[in-house]
């Protein structure tokens, strides 16, 4: 899924795909959410389908303002409505790329038997995980992402506190299979969050409903599956070239995301390729890098 201004980042994830063997068995499809004739044109040489996303769930004009992008955050939801042809499916955000094909794999055998393939975004390192505002004494108020977007969906405050201390799934990188209950019951709390709650992070908080509310079966894939950088960094592995874990063992990370983005200087790595950031080697040396695939 990505429109006109990610286009770039699209391409690198088609081609980051693509350097693996492995994925000549692999049919690559694209959501379009705003890209231009000419990026279509190109990217079509490239995959084997392209469909233009829906508001697949009726949304105020008010609250889509114009951002007609902000389909991507219902008709991920929906993906075999758009791409029937295929027994299993496995989404990653355009802002991600490839790195590892071992967790493409492990994404298609996580789906199997219907479960839900997903990372939660917890991991040796991570420090803090809910943000809490002190009062006095011992009382607080919860800042979480889960809690925080149940309250302004007006989920009920039963349900906002599940989610509240839950560890947050990023839906930027799942697997499920066609037939999955899973797409059922997350269309339905789709619906739910985007009655009430804004529609960008909807579709995010809907799949934590369905795991942790619902108690959709899941298959929880290490952190290394759905790399948020801008979490925590990765280091780099000079000997072999490729971008590992900080920590010991140093796994090869497997899917390198950049969600919320890398920024120096108010500039975005998403959208400037100039853009780089330190991150230390093995061998704890500073090197200036991109975290952008063939960058």
């Amino acid at each position: 899924m990505a429109d006109s201004n990610y286009f770039d980042l699209l391409n690198e994830l088609i081609d980051s795909i693509k350097k693996f063997s492995e994925s000549s068995s692999t049919a690559i499809c694209i959501l379009d959410a705003g890209l231009n004739e000419n990026q279509k044109k190109m990217l079509s040489t490239k995959v084997d389908e392209i469909k233009s996303a829906k508001w697949d769930i009726k949304v105020s004009s008010i609250k889509v303002g114009g951002k007609e992008w902000l389909k991507s955050q219902v008709s991920r939801a929906f993906l075999p409505s758009y791409f029937p042809s295929y027994e299993k499916y496995l989404w990653i955000d355009c802002d991600a790329w490839v790195n590892d094909w071992n967790s493409v794999e492990l994404y298609f055998k996580a789906c199997e038997n219907g479960k839900l393939g997903i990372t939660q975004t917890l991991g040796p390192g991570y420090k803090i995980m809910s943000k809490v505002s002190w009062l006095f004494g011992k009382l607080a108020i919860i800042k979480s992402q889960n809690f925080k977007h149940a309250i302004s969906s007006k989920i009920g405050l039963d349900k906002a506190r599940k989610l509240a201390f839950a560890p947050h799934i990023n839906i930027g990188v799942f697997s499920l299979e066609k037939d999955s209950p899973c797409w059922k019951i997350w269309q339905k709390n789709l619906e739910i969050t985007l009655n009430s709650g804004k529609i960008f992070g909807s579709e995010g908080l809907a799949i934590n409903m369905s795991v942790y509310i619902d108690d959709v079966e899941t298959e929880f894939l290490p952190l290394n599956c759905n790399w948020i950088a801008s979490n925590l960094l990765p280091k780099f592995n000079e000997q072999s070239n490729t971008f590992v874990e900080p920590y010991l063992p140093n796994y090869k990370i497997g899917i390198m995301h950049l969600a919320a983005g890398l920024w120096e200087n108010n500039k975005d790595m998403r959208l400037d390729k100039s853009v780089k950031i330190d991150i230390k080697t093995l061998d704890n040396k500073s090197l200036t890098k991109s975290l952008r695939f063939g960058h």
